[in-house]
């Protein structure tokens, strides 16, 4: 039964938890970011204030309020809560959680939301032993990770979720989360004398990446080893920003940084490498983490070079995999690599333009009528299922045959158009012998 003592032990432990914690949001009135699923009339947004929450898994970087989130709608829901970790919870856990919640439902029609930190940790025997309780409504799922569930996780529990992404969070939401952890009074530094350089600030939110835990676990490192002066006031610099978070402050000022980064990009796309290795290493030495450059690398690959070497987008992905693993100064190495390789590579922005011209037909056609002979005929009507038999198995015709799968509203339509650079002569010779449109 929980007690009065439960509840100053409670407050005990809230008072000597990390900022971070401290400073979590308990409504989505205070959650800060992810308007993209977040904001009013979004349909998260009204299945909490309903509670009508489905099985769901919660993708996305670290420190972007994902246990936020789900703890936000523990508050909300008048069922049961539970809390796993994948790392340190094993099958006899799940069947345990899994057994109240049958229980709870039974005796109470009390439903039970089950929260699974790191659930791409979760091996085929743990996913299986959960895998019946998600489907017949025993639980409510939801999953939290940093890896993409459709590559690192069962799909048939990825099927009976609703996959949500979360995005790195902007330096100006990050730096209001800061400024209110310094104002607030109950869980944060409102009553001390205390003042936060406003260059301090923005050097924590520029580091942190996005990453809001980061960011507060760094401005509270900087207030608690930073001493009061004189009169008793405790004053944080840049310099103790700097400390706090390990990596010193911009070498140019913010005009500059965008200026380099845009050279940095349009060296790329104009097969410069010599430039783009300069702003590259200019930016990071300034104090730029390497990970935006290679973030930014990756996008380029795709938009810059895109097919006509698609090998492009596997050197920058894989060097940024090396980053991450072997990290600074060692990460510079494949990171210089990848740049050579981009640059120097073929370019075309044909997967940009497909893929715009494809979006744009999708937003203003919506044509769903799917060609018989194409669809799902597994359930289908008699007639429908003598339709679908009219599809041509390309195998049996040496790989490709001449058939229609746009709807009927979109036949004759061209996305994709391949240059005459790099790979993409080889597409488009391919293209030509099967008589396609290029």
């Amino acid at each position: 039964m929980y007690d009065i003592f439960d509840a100053i032990n409670e407050q005990k432990n809230k008072a000597n938890s990390p900022l971070a914690e401290r400073m979590r949001p308990q409504s989505l009135r205070d959650f800060l970011g992810q308007s993209h699923i977040c904001e009013n009339g979004s349909l998260l947004r009204r299945a909490i204030s309903l509670d009508k929450v489905g099985s769901c898994i919660f993708w996305g970087p670290p420190g972007t309020g994902k246990t936020t989130l789900a703890n936000i709608i523990a508050n909300s829901t008048s069922g049961n809560f539970v809390k796993l970790n994948a790392v340190s919870s094993g099958v006899a856990d799940v069947k345990k959680a899994v057994d109240e919640a049958r229980g709870s439902l039974k005796m109470y029609g009390k439903k039970t939301y089950l929260l699974l930190d790191e659930c791409h940790r979760f091996s085929k025997t743990q996913s299986d032993s959960l895998l019946p309780a998600i489907e017949q409504g025993t639980i409510i799922f939801i999953g939290s990770t940093t890896e993409n569930p459709y590559a690192s996780m069962t799909p048939a529990i990825v099927s009976r979720c609703r996959v949500f992404e979360f995005k790195r969070l902007d330096d100006e939401t990050v730096k209001k989360a800061l400024y209110k952890a310094i104002n607030d009074k109950k869980n944060g530094y409102g009553l001390l004398d205390l003042k936060v350089e406003d260059d301090a600030i923005e050097h924590i939110a520029l580091m942190s990446g996005g990453d809001l835990r980061t960011a507060y676990n760094a401005l509270e490192l900087a207030v608690l080893t930073t001493e009061a002066d004189e009169s008793g006031k405790t004053v944080v610099t840049l310099k103790d920003a700097e400390q706090s978070i390990q990596r010193k402050a911009l070498s140019y000022d913010e005009n500059s940084y965008y200026d380099m980064l845009s050279a940095f990009c349009k060296s790329l796309r104009g097969s410069d490498s010599d430039a783009a290795l300069y702003y590259a290493m200019r930016l990071i030495s300034g104090g730029c983490d390497p990970l935006l450059i290679l973030r930014r690398l990756i996008a380029h690959s795709a938009e810059d070079v895109g097919m006509a070497d698609p090998r492009a987008l596997i050197m920058a992905t894989n060097a940024l995999v090396a980053f991450q693993n072997i990290g600074y100064p060692e990460g510079l190495l494949p990171l210089t690599e990848a740049i050579i390789y981009v640059c120097e590579a073929p370019k075309s922005n044909s997967v940009v333009i497909a893929m715009n011209e494809a979006k744009a037909a999708a937003e203003s056609n919506k044509d769903d009528t799917v060609p018989m002979h194409i669809r799902n005929a597994v359930f289908a009507d008699k007639d429908a299922k003598k339709k679908s038999a009219e599809y041509k198995y390309p195998h049996n015709y040496g790989g490709y045959v001449e058939q229609q799968y746009l709807p009927d509203s979109l036949v004759g339509s061209v996305f994709y158009r391949p240059k005459d650079n790099g790979y993409e002569r080889e597409v488009k010779e391919i293209r030509r012998q099967k008589g396609k449109k290029i």
